[in-house]
């Protein structure tokens, strides 16, 4: 759960100077309506209506999956390749050779994940789109993706962009002498920007408003600056100290998913190939893709600069090669980086990069366009915290040491950037997967055994229900199990069962000490049953979970005057501790439920929109995420079952109540707590305290569309619609991590 405020809160801020829209009167509705001119601060619930079908021009029909599926990779590979290869004059090839060029695309488009919210990353080629596509770190990437169209033209629905570009990086470094660690394909595009990540809270390209104290980087932001994908290579601000930048890097990567290993194998295995760009000053070069004019047709960052292109490229402003290989996969950039002493001086541009003292190494560098010409290698601040930071230096030896240990990291380390964010392996699809399963991919024990029938499904409800659980236990179990769930990274979920685990086990959210007795009499169920069995038939805990649940709301809905039948599919299987990365599975830790009326300590926002935030990461609409809140509260799922919004006097029964008694006209709100984060309903005739609240209860009152949603609810011919409604969206959390499904 992450403070994702700037897409839950709408930014009312005007661009730029020199656009033609006059920021003085209120925008047109294709600028992007007026209503966020007039209120900055409403609730954004469009990021609970992400990439509508009627977005998609392939159609609500199109499987992306199977098409992939008819791909003959090897030819997609093979024409990718031939690009990588025929420089154009229109952009030349360093060195002729896309490749490097094409390793940086691939590597921006999967380096934006963090671990913290899950956002990010390149599962679905949001580079193609702003704000991405013109952040300054990706300066030029548009020439990469043109590189690829012809590609894409040739094979169209059967091959996303988000596939291409990750396909696109390993091809290059096959082509350079890699032997890559495999490739998973499955990645389907959208086709609008995500709205629904936050990238800091700066105005200005490159600002660093997102630090506090003693450089303490806001949560969930990974990078050190607005538009960079990772840290500054000149060091933290420009200021060229490789132990200063070394804090950066390992901060920036750690909350990028990586361990100290892995971050010297990906900025030196990085490094390897090409050069940076900077042959002259940034004032040269024009707007970026989405401010360009329209006859640019979506390219940026025309280059005024002697020629503009090859060898008068500027991109960061940084001027160097690294190797003398920089179209080879060897050990070279560590032999270079360890062989030589490192002196200070500026690019053409101007930007503090680092030389071979004394003149050393002169001459020892190809130009990437001027055979006749040669060079020094050049190193970066960041580079030369490999070296000089104790931990990353003692890495590095070993790997200078041991070539080979260095390609396996690599590989290793690569393909976790490019698929970290695509969930299970049960996603993966092509023939290059890999076989070994990867501690990283939260992998889950394969179902072994045979799944439970109607009847036993009917057998074990009854015991259930018999076993002296409550409702509310039941429901706030399974809900605790599978509204771990993200669908930013496809990470958590019922299925593993992992809520019995450290470090899910621990967390305050589910009420621990509540959690292991429901634990406890549930296994008890799933062992009788289990030893009772004379065949191969088991049943998991994974699965008697969420059954627990769907046994809960039937007899609720019962108690409300309802028969229902919640959907149950088995097949869930149980992980085990080792298969568990405590430390990855703590990134999904809530610091505020909404659904479970739960709001954690130090939240820089209010609760309504940590609510909306976590209805997002659920990947729910604004009516599912009204009608379970609703529902969750009248069967008392609270956080240490507290009476915040149990707007009802029979709890426990399946009913509107809450919706009809928030929207009950002789109800009087007032704030009980300093930080309003708490209220009481006092009735108008007698003055008595009926009911309390939270923010993330009246916001179905005070919020127009939210309010609207709850009307629906509140009608007096909505009780049944609220059961089914409920009931449907129960259904889609406990099954939102069901991949084997699909």
């Amino acid at each position: 759960m992450s403070e994702n405020h700037d897409a839950i809160v709408t930014d009312a801020k005007a661009e730029g100077a020199g656009c033609p829209v006059a920021h003085q009167r209120a925008p047109h509705p294709t600028q992007g309506g007026g209503n966020r001119q007039w209120w900055p601060e409403r609730l954004n619930l469009r990021i609970l209506a992400k990439n509508p079908a009627e977005t998609n021009p392939l159609g609500q029909e199109f499987d992306y999956a199977e098409a992939f599926k008819s791909l003959d990779l090897p030819a997609v590979k093979r024409d990718i390749a031939e690009v990588l290869t025929t420089s154009q004059d229109w952009w030349p090839a360093d060195f002729g050779h896309y490749g490097p060029f094409i390793i940086r695309m691939a590597w921006h488009s999967a380096g934006t994940y963090r671990i913290s919210d899950g956002r990010g990353g390149a599962g679905a080629g949001q580079q193609r789109f702003a704000p991405l596509n013109s952040w300054p770190d990706n300066g030029n990437l548009d020439k990469a993706r043109r590189l690829l169209w012809p590609v894409k033209k040739k094979y169209g629905q059967k091959l996303s962009w988000a596939d291409l570009m990750i396909l696109a990086g390993n091809v290059a470094l096959e082509s350079m002498g890699f032997k890559t660690f495999g490739f998973a394909g499955g990645r389907a595009d959208v086709w609008e920007p995500d709205e629904d990540v936050y990238w800091g809270p700066e105005t200005t390209w490159l600002g660093d408003e997102r630090y506090t104290g003693d450089r303490e980087l806001e949560s969930p932001l990974g990078a050190v600056q607005m538009g960079l994908i990772y840290v500054n290579p000149e060091g933290p601000n420009g200021n060229p100290d490789p132990l200063a930048a070394a804090r950066d890097i390992r901060e920036t990567f750690r909350r990028m998913a990586m361990n100290d290993e892995e971050t010297v194998a990906l900025i030196a295995g990085g490094h390897t190939f090409g050069k940076t760009h900077g042959a002259g000053p940034a004032d040269n070069v024009g707007p970026d893709p989405e401010a360009a004019p329209i006859e640019a047709q979506g390219l940026g960052w025309k280059n005024s600069f002697g020629t503009g292109k090859g060898g008068d490229t500027i991109t960061s402003g940084l001027e160097g090669i690294w190797t003398n290989t920089p179209t080879t996969w060897d050990n070279s950039f560590f032999e270079i980086l360890f062989g030589y002493e490192w002196e200070l001086f500026q690019s053409p541009a101007g930007a503090n990069q680092w030389r071979p003292k004394d003149g050393a190494g002169a001459g020892t560098v190809p130009d990437a366009h001027d055979p006749s010409k040669s060079h020094a290698p050049t190193m970066l601040t960041t580079d030369l915290s490999l070296r000089f930071d104790p931990v990353y230096e003692q890495i590095s030896r070993r790997f200078l040491e041991n070539p080979d240990e260095f390609a396996d990291a690599f590989a290793r380390a690569w393909f976790k950037l490019t698929h970290r964010d695509m969930g299970p392996v049960a996603r993966y699809l092509g023939p290059e997967v890999p076989s070994e399963t990867l501690l990283w991919q939260d992998p889950l024990p394969p179902v072994t055994h045979e799944l439970i029938d109607a009847e036993d499904i009917a057998t074990l409800k009854g015991q259930i229900l018999a076993s002296g659980l409550t409702v509310s236990q039941l429901v706030s179990t399974a809900w605790a199990s599978a509204s771990s769930f993200r669908g930013s990274d496809k990470r958590g979920g019922a299925n593993g069962a992992r809520i019995r685990l450290q470090p899910q086990s621990g967390w305050e959210v589910n009420n621990p000490d509540q959690l292991a007795i429901v634990l406890g009499t549930l296994e008890g169920i799933q062992k009788a049953f289990n030893g009772a069995q004379t065949g191969g038939k088991q049943v998991s805990l994974a699965d008697v979970i969420v059954l627990a649940g769907a046994a809960a709301v039937e007899k609720a809905a019962k108690d409300a005057g309802f028969d229902v039948q919640v959907p149950f599919t088995p097949g869930r299987v149980d992980a085990s501790q080792e298969q568990t990365d405590v430390e990855s599975f703590a990134a999904l830790e809530p610091v505020a439920d909404g659904f479970r009326n739960y709001l954690g300590k130090g939240n820089r926002l209010p609760a309504e929109y940590l609510l909306i935030d976590r209805a997002n990461l659920l990947t729910l609409s604004a009516p599912e995420m009204t009608v379970l809140v609703g529902g969750l509260r009248v069967l008392g799922a609270n956080y240490q079952q507290s009476q915040l919004g149990v707007l009802t006097e029979t709890p426990g029964a399946l009913t509107n109540d809450f919706f009809v008694n928030l929207l009950d006209l002789g109800t009087t709100w007032t704030a009980t707590s300093e930080d309003a984060n708490t209220f009481e309903g006092r009735d108008d005739a007698t003055g008595e305290v009926k009911w309390t609240g939270s923010r993330a209860d009246l916001v179905f009152g005070s919020n127009s569309e939210l309010r609207a949603l709850a009307e629906v609810y509140a009608s007096d011919d909505a009780k049944e619609k609220f059961v089914t409604d409920f009931v449907a969206a129960w259904d889609k959390v406990m099954n939102l991590d069901r991949f084997d499904l699909v």
